[in-house]
Parts: C-alpha cells; structure tokens; sequence
C-alpha cells in the first residue's frame, strides 16, 4: 500500500475508535452540550425581555431569540471540544499512545482521528442546539442557500480551529481533571464577546476584550450570514481567526505528540 492509503487507512481506524468512544461514554459530551442549552433558555425565558429592550428598543423576546442563537451555536462548539481535551489526555496517560508508538501506523493518524471525530461531534452539537433554538421561535427566512452554506462553512472551519487547540491543551494536561481546566477559557471567552449583548452597550474599559477575540468577529459573521445583518470586517477576520488557531494548534499538537515521551 501506498503512504497516503497508509494515512487513509490508519486515520479512518483512529476515527472508528473515538467515535466508539464517544458513543460508549455520551456522559461527558452530554454535561457539555447541556451548558449551552441551559444558557438559552436562560436567558430567552428569563432575561429575554429585559435584555431585548437594550437591542430592539422594545420588550421582544423573539427578536433577541434571533440575536443570542448564532452566539450559542458558536458556544455549543467550544464547550464540546472541552472533552476532546479531557480524550486526549486521558489517552496520553493510560498507555494507549505507548501502545501506538509501537505499532507500524501512521503516527499522525492518532490525532487526526480526534480531530475528525470532534469537529463530526462538534456539528452534530451544533445541530442539536439549533434544533432546540427552532423549537422555541428562532427563525432565519431572510438566508439564501448560499449563506446557509457560507454559515455551515463556517462552523465546521471553527470547530477544526478549536479542536486542534483542544488537542494541544489535552497533550499538555497531566491528567483529565487538568486538560478540563486548562481548556475552560474555550467556554468562558464566549461570554466575553458580543453573543448576549451588543459590544457598545459595554463597558469601555471591557469593549476591547470583547471585540479582540476570536468568538466576536466569528459570532457576528454568523449572525449576518443568518439574519442578514451587516458583516462588515468580521468576515475575514472570522477566517483569519480560524486558519490562525488551526495552524498553531496544528504544530503544537505534533511538535508535542511526536517528541519523546515522558
């Protein structure tokens, strides 16, 4: 066989396993995927008037259902590539990678297949929430089919982005308690940003944390690929964010993955 059917092969092997995996122990994605949930009907159903006078001038709780969802979708992936973090890690200290080390496979298909896996788990996660979001009145008819896919697009090329920085965090972590952690801020920067209140209605002082991350400018893209709001520069600043956090989580992982174990 060929390198690349090698790659193909050992890569697809690795994804079989993690989503085994995941499908054995749904208790980790599950308690991620409920904080999201939980933060959406919270703040529909209990803050939603009030928060929406601040947005549309009115109490509106359908226009401020239309605003928070793109924020909790992106939200949604953060906290579901957590547990990638707590996978790897735990991999790293219970023998398995000693394991694969000695096997002829090809070394990067380890975590290709966590990476494959998460960003499938990340989606359907994000399905999920927007399922529920649908269920209690979010609404995009203004998206043309090439904005749902521009959106779609977008998502999965966040979820990659995080998942490589989940995996880095997971190999540096001594144990799951640690990679659970270290990965946290992947679920408070969201937050931070402009996904349940707009950026001028804030602090100052607080504005530029909030604008100059990568949750903002990716929530806000999304929220104009959907409601059709204006995008402005968060387009490509959205995808610069992405490729950047893919590229650094990338070598990370690998320069730590391939360097001798301790």
């Amino acid at each position: 066989m060929s390198s690349l059917s090698l790659a193909v092969r050992d890569s697809s092997t690795m994804l079989r396993r993690n989503l085994l995996h995941a499908r054995r122990y749904p208790s980790l994605t599950l308690n991620l995927l409920l904080t999201p949930i939980m933060l959406l009907l919270l703040f529909v159903y209990i803050f939603g008037d009030a928060m929406s006078t601040g947005i549309s001038g009115g109490p509106d709780r359908s226009a401020y259902i239309a605003y928070v969802v793109p924020g909790l979708l992106l939200m949604t992936i953060g906290s579901t590539v957590v547990g990638t973090a707590v996978s790897v890690s735990t991999d790293m200290t219970e023998g398995i990678i000693a394991r694969f080390r000695t096997m002829a496979i090809h070394r990067p298909s380890v975590l290709i297949g966590h990476v494959v896996g998460s960003v499938l788990q990340c989606i359907a996660s994000v399905v999920l929430v927007g399922a529920v979001a649908v269920a209690i009145g979010f609404r995009s008819t203004d998206a043309t089919a090439l904005e749902w896919l521009a959106a779609f697009a977008l998502l999965v090329l966040f979820a990659t982005a995080l998942t490589w920085i989940a995996v880095g965090m997971g190999l540096i972590s001594p144990n799951a308690e640690a990679a659970s952690n270290n990965a946290m801020p992947l679920i408070l920067l969201p937050l931070l940003s402009s996904a349940f209140t707009p950026i001028d209605s804030m602090p100052g002082w607080f504005q530029p944390i909030a604008e100059y991350q990568p949750f903002t400018p990716a929530i806000e893209t999304l929220r104009g690929l959907l409601l059709g709001s204006a995008i402005g520069n968060n387009g490509w600043l959205a995808v610069v964010w992405c490729l950047g956090l893919a590229v650094l989580g990338y070598f990370w992982s690998t320069s730590k993955f391939n360097g001798d174990p301790k």
